[in-house]
């Protein structure tokens, strides 16, 4: 398997991917691993799951769904 050395990373920094691998439960390296995987790699998701938690946040909601009625009232409140 390939392997990736990076050099002149500030203290800061390392101390920060120290702590996030730590709360994370992880070994530095894949705390490393999993924040690029994140930064670069594609956009996983299932539309479904997606959906469905829109659905479940609109249930919670007691809001009007929003029209173009609504925006438009919106746009206009505060205009001369």
């Amino acid at each position: 398997m390939p392997s990736l050395s990076i050099k002149g990373i500030p203290e800061d920094l390392l101390d920060e991917l120290r702590r996030s691998a730590e709360r994370h439960r992880r070994s530095l390296n894949s705390e490393v691993l999993h924040l690029l995987e994140c930064a670069v790699g594609p956009a996983r998701f299932d539309p479904e799951v997606v959906l469905a938690r829109i659905h479940r946040l609109q249930e919670r909601t007691e809001l009007p769904p929003l029209t173009e009625e609504i925006l438009d009232r919106a746009i206009d409140t505060g205009r001369p």
